[in-house]
């Protein structure tokens, strides 16, 4: 699709307010077409005013403007990927990928709402949210056209990258804040941030190029340590440091102390996107880090060997589906009813000691009468439980009989 097919139509854009945003609403006015902006309010730290985000979009040439309130439903899906430990490449919490699919979910229920069936967006020909918004609309709205204005040869021809981009919101006086020099790009949500593009793509360039937004790096970090205790509930997190919370506040809470101690700041992963590139990044997550790892402190005490392996197939296979593309295809339906089932089990309450960018047990609590498969006494090695060290005897020469059968056929020629 082109901007000569889409003179006179009225469509809808999932904007942020940044460079890319301004320039391209105001562009496709200029084109004759309508562009009706939709801006999704996912807690972003680094936009805390979202009003002035569509005050911006209509001074750029916005027929309309609007704020859509996605806290709760990135908050839901930052669980779903807690609780399946879906982390990429590098132990990267999918942070970006997820909060693509609550923002095309959310602004799609808007666009029909105001009757526009074309979406478009901002996502460059070469990273991975252009799949994961197209890949969206097709699975929730399949009659919708998605227009990609840098996919246009058009625009393309226009705007070969940010210098020409910032060159021509000068020349047309819109309300930009972005420069040319700028040596990084963020993308921000309350589940975490990511760096890349800019210096960033230059491998010489250390990490620590990135100012932390979420926190601070972990040799800046107070020498004393944090204690946090958070309380899990059938999966999900109710309480912190004995105060009820609602999935939002659970968030909020972490980012805040993780972030205080340098946990989740500033993870370097050079990953593999989806369209055949390698791209660099610089991550934080101290909210996602806090609770996934309590959560997994936790999930070690419900799972047998079979249900974990089952498990770690599934959390490998849902970390990529995220990655790619794939949150609302049946593969990924299926694998988040199997985690479900598993979550339901997590209960308990785990106490951490945050210090110096690291995450430390200190301890559970509250799982006595919960139906964990750990038990202090089959483990001791003292006289204890109902495990009798000399069963195992039996257990080993049931075990031994493969590895006898193997050497006495393969090295039948050994001296024994």
């Amino acid at each position: 699709m082109r901007i000569t097919d889409l003179r006179g139509v009225r469509i809808g854009g999932l904007v942020s307010g940044g460079l890319d945003s301004c320039t391209i609403t105001h562009w496709l006015r200029a084109n004759g077409v309508e562009p009706h902006c939709y801006t999704l309010d996912l807690g972003q730290p680094d936009e805390p005013d979202l009003e002035a985000v569509r005050v911006r979009m209509l001074e750029c040439g916005a027929s309309s403007a609007h704020v859509i309130d996605g806290r709760e439903a990135l908050a839901e899906a930052g669980l779903s990927v807690i609780q399946s430990q879906a982390r990429y490449e590098g132990g990267y919490w999918n942070t970006t990928g997820i909060a693509r699919y609550v923002t095309t979910r959310l602004a799609i229920d808007a666009l029909k709402r105001d009757g526009i069936s074309v979406l478009f967006h901002g996502a460059t020909g070469r990273g991975n949210d252009q799949v994961r918004f197209q890949l969206a609309t097709n699975m929730l709205a399949p009659t919708f056209q998605v227009y990609a204005p840098w996919r246009d040869p058009v625009m393309h021809d226009t705007f070969g990258g940010r210098k020409e981009m910032v060159e021509y919101s000068v020349a047309h006086g819109l309300p930009i804040k972005a420069s040319v020099d700028k040596i990084y790009s963020t993308d921000a949500n309350m589940l975490g941030l990511t760096h890349e593009a800019g210096r960033l793509e230059e491998l010489a360039t250390p990490a620590t190029l990135v100012t932390p937004e979420m926190g601070v790096w972990g040799w800046d970090a107070p020498d004393a340590p944090g204690m946090i205790r958070i309380e899990w509930k059938n999966g999900r997190p109710v309480a912190i440091d004995g105060d009820h919370v609602d999935l939002v506040e659970a968030f909020s809470r972490t980012n805040e102390i993780g972030g205080a101690h340098g946990v989740g700041i500033g993870r370097h992963v050079v990953e593999n996107r989806f369209v055949g590139i390698k791209s660099r990044g610089v991550y934080e997550a101290p909210g996602m880090e806090v609770l996934g790892q309590s959560f997994e402190f936790l999930l070690q005490l419900y799972l047998d060997r079979r249900a974990r392996e089952l498990y770690e197939t599934l959390s490998r296979f849902l970390a990529v589906q995220i990655y790619q593309g794939y949150w609302y295809d049946l593969g990924t339906t299926a694998a988040l009813d199997a985690i479900a089932r598993y979550a339901s089990l997590v209960s308990g309450t785990v106490i951490l000691r945050l210090s110096k960018g690291q995450v430390i047990f200190e301890g559970i609590e509250g799982v006595e009468d919960a139906p964990t498969l750990y038990s202090e006494d089959d483990a001791s090695m003292e006289r204890a439980g109902s495990f009798d060290h000399a069963d195992a005897e039996g257990f080993l020469r049931v075990l031994g009989v493969p590895a006898r059968n193997f050497a006495n056929r393969m090295f039948p020629h050994l001296d024994r």
